[in-house]
């Protein structure tokens, strides 16, 4: 871990002397109070959490991205990075971490993208389930995107029009056969007021599937007064024998009022048990609903509510954001889940944002 650390600024630091690099990044200091219902016992944990990133360009055709992860934790965070080969200290464990790391070159009509970078699908706010690669978690709505190893080719031919073509290497880095490795395509077609993509994809057989898994998806949004989202993909799986259990479906719907200062926003999930989204969620049917209050343009208040409809297991959250100055944002939030009518216990965290 130490020497992997000193050859990563020995490198950064080369790049910094040979070349104009444009560095960004946040800090996040996140305390939090974990009180267990049934255990009765209260924990707490500390985290230090740093993503730092870079990018250097090469005249106008190439660009080069690069970020990473410090995170040095104790007490509940610390136990949430016992697995990810973490450095243990005196009264913390520290983590290193590469997030990002590819080149974009620019062509007058054709972009690439290769390396360990992001690829995003579907328009979904709360649940995307065609964000496949991803699948965002409203629990952790500040969670940072995990990123592939691929390439994706981007061709522009009209205005607002997209191809895209991707390929990413396999879920397991260690299979060099490309069992398991995903390709595949997505269109994206933009008007004044609404946006629709498509999407299909084919992962190569592995282990779990001798013929390999299909997914094709639809995401539309449209914004007529009321902001509309619709974020479909089926996944078939011929050893599952996958039917509707294989569809994940986002409706939802924002609309704001009072100039603006409230934001109203309700969505809901059908999570089929061979879906994408069925690997965080255990659920099938989920309904979100919020609301967000502007005190101003540097504090508001969210509340929300996430239930599940299958067995009336529900979680309040509240969430509470202060900009203290430029650059800096204090956030406090607090979820009580509830699992079968019994109350499970109540998880409140506070954090300080600085941007640099």
């Amino acid at each position: 871990m130490r020497l992997f650390f000193i050859i990563g600024i020995f490198l950064f630091t080369v790049m910094c002397l040979s070349a104009q690099i444009t560095i960004s990044g946040i800090l996040d200091s996140t305390v939090s109070v974990r009180a267990d219902a049934d255990s009765e016992k209260v924990t707490a944990g500390l985290e230090e959490y740093a993503n730092i990133r870079f990018q250097s360009r090469i005249q106008d055709r190439a660009v080069v991205h690069g970020a990473v992860n410090l995170i040095a934790a104790s007490g509940d965070y610390a136990l949430n990075l016992a697995g990810a080969g973490a450095s243990i200290g005196d009264n913390f464990v520290a983590v290193l971490e590469l997030e990002r790391l590819y080149f974009r070159l620019r062509g007058e009509h054709i972009d690439m993208d290769a390396g360990l970078f992001r690829l995003p699908f579907g328009y979904g706010q709360i649940w995307s389930p065609c964000d496949f690669l991803n699948p965002k978690n409203p629990l952790k709505p500040d969670a940072r995107p995990r990123a592939v190893m691929g390439a994706a080719f981007t061709w522009y031919p009209i205005d607002e029009l997209k191809l895209l073509g991707f390929y990413t290497m396999p879920r397991d880095p260690f299979s060099n056969e490309g069992n398991g490795s995903s390709f595949g395509f997505s269109l994206d077609k933009h008007w004044e007021k609404a946006s629709i993509q498509m999407l299909y994809s084919y992962e190569t057989p592995d282990t779990g599937s001798a013929n390999g898994i299909h997914r094709a998806g639809i995401s539309l949004k449209a914004d007529i007064e009321i902001g509309f989202v619709v974020d479909a993909l089926y996944t078939y799986n011929y050893e599952a024998q996958t039917e509707l259990d294989g569809l994940s479906l986002s409706v939802g719907a924002d609309y704001s009022l009072i100039d603006g200062n409230l934001i109203l926003l309700a969505a809901y999930l059908y999570n089929g048990e061979n879906s994408s989204t069925a690997i965080d969620l255990p659920y099938k049917h989920n309904i979100y609903a919020g609301l967000t209050w502007r005190f101003s343009d540097f504090t508001n208040l969210s509340a929300a509510l996430i239930m599940s409809l299958q067995d009336t297991s529900y979680t309040p959250l509240i969430t509470f954001n202060h900009d203290l100055f430029q650059g800096a944002a204090l956030t406090i939030s607090v979820q009580a889940p509830f699992d079968n009518d019994s109350f499970i216990g109540v998880f409140c965290t506070a954090r300080i944002r600085l941007r640099f």
